[in-house]
């Protein structure tokens, strides 16, 4: 398994789950900066103003939250240009298991896989594997 290091950016409107993110994400060894948002526009921003210095960036999402939801960034996302979003790996985080929910995050190509909250060793774990 490679050990490259990568950028991380978490977008949940609960600080205690960003926290939690933040410390299992640093526990992993992999990171090499990770970034916190509250608010899903305040990321988009920060995506398009930001040199992703030729690492991958693991973005984890929350679904539910006010402003912007995880599938309004995500659609907000997908319009950037393609040279922007290919550095970028999308996990979709949730509380509740809604069928519909998975189901919509499968139409997305730039969404990697559904996960759910909050993350755990064995959640970073396997999503590392896949870089």
């Amino acid at each position: 398994m490679s050990q490259e290091k990568l950028n991380f950016i978490v977008i949940d409107d609960s600080k205690l789950d960003c926290f939690i993110a933040e410390k299992i994400i640093k526990n992993s060894g992999r990171s090499e900066v990770i970034t916190t948002f509250q608010q899903a526009p305040d990321a988009i921003t920060y995506i398009k103003s930001v040199s992703a210095n030729g690492l991958m960036t693991i973005i984890f999402v929350d679904i539910q939250m006010p402003i912007m939801n995880g599938f309004e960034f995500v659609e907000t996302f997908e319009s950037l240009p393609q040279e922007l979003r290919s550095n970028y790996s999308i996990y979709m985080l949730s509380s509740s298991i809604n069928e519909n929910d998975i189901a919509r995050v499968k139409g997305y190509s730039s969404v990697k896989q559904f996960l759910n909250k909050p993350l755990t060793n064995a959640s970073i774990s396997m999503v590392l594997e896949q870089f």
